[in-house]
């Protein structure tokens, strides 16, 4: 009877330990992927792996890296700069896309591409002719000699004369010098013949679509030999990956 009564208290302990948090009996306690799949059933995710912060994991979704604190069952957009203005979110995005890229380069058309330079390094480029950022990566690229680049246009609605200065592009005899009136502003007064050849639209919903493709949304974008994805005009970075290669 006495041991009735022990395994009775014994019990009625543990669920009291177990119901204000004391006591964490395996089976009972939720993983971090748990949580968050209970706190957040509609997220989509891929991965959930600890971050660099004690109690936050990271979330790998198809829209880029989200944070999660399973403490409070939280969800957390922004992004996390570390010491020396490392910007770890930034980062990962770029490690995620570049290994989604690099999944998906036997698919894009690089022969559809307008080259430019004949150099040792190849960069992949998705520019917009009417973009500030475009135009200021171009004129870095422009000053090198050991570069050939593979530009696809993908010209954005928010610059309504881009795509005829691509279409300009496409039907001139000289793709590269046109190229360069278009991202030095030459062609800014909108002084030169419409190209109405119907080869050249067809070219122009190729280039778009492999932004599309790649997941691409805005301009400038950057596949470095084959290894290494940039967004933005972000020369240094650039400048580094064609001195050191990483």
């Amino acid at each position: 009877m006495g041991e009735i009564m022990m395994r009775k208290k014994m019990i009625t302990a543990a669920l009291f330990f177990m119901m204000t948090g004391l006591l964490t009996v395996p089976g009972f306690a939720q993983t971090p992927e748990e949580s968050l799949k209970k706190a957040f059933p509609r997220l989509i995710f891929d991965n959930l792996s600890p971050s660099n912060i004690k109690g936050i994991y990271e979330v790998i979704t198809p829209n880029g890296v989200l944070y999660y604190s399973p403490e409070t069952e939280s969800l957390i957009v922004g992004e996390i700069i570390a010491r020396g203005d490392r910007n770890l979110t930034q980062e990962k995005n770029q490690e995620i896309l570049t290994a989604s890229i690099k999944g998906k380069m036997k698919d894009i058309p690089l022969d559809k591409a307008v080259i430019i330079g004949k150099g040792k390094h190849t960069v992949m480029e998705i520019t917009d002719p009417d973009c500030p950022y475009c135009r200021r990566a171009s004129e870095f690229f422009s000053r090198r000699t050991d570069v050939t680049r593979q530009v696809f246009f993908y010209p954005l609605s928010s610059h309504p004369t881009a795509a005829d200065k691509v279409l300009y592009i496409f039907c001139a005899k000289d793709k590269t010098k046109a190229y360069e009136e278009a991202m030095t502003g030459k062609l800014d007064d909108m002084k030169f013949t419409i190209c109405e050849d119907p080869q050249a639209r067809e070219l122009l919903k190729t280039h778009k679509g492999v932004a599309e493709r790649l997941g691409v949304r805005g301009t400038p974008f950057f596949f470095v030999d084959g290894h290494t994805a940039v967004f933005g005009a972000d020369v240094p970075r650039l400048e580094k990956l064609l001195r050191d290669g990483k």
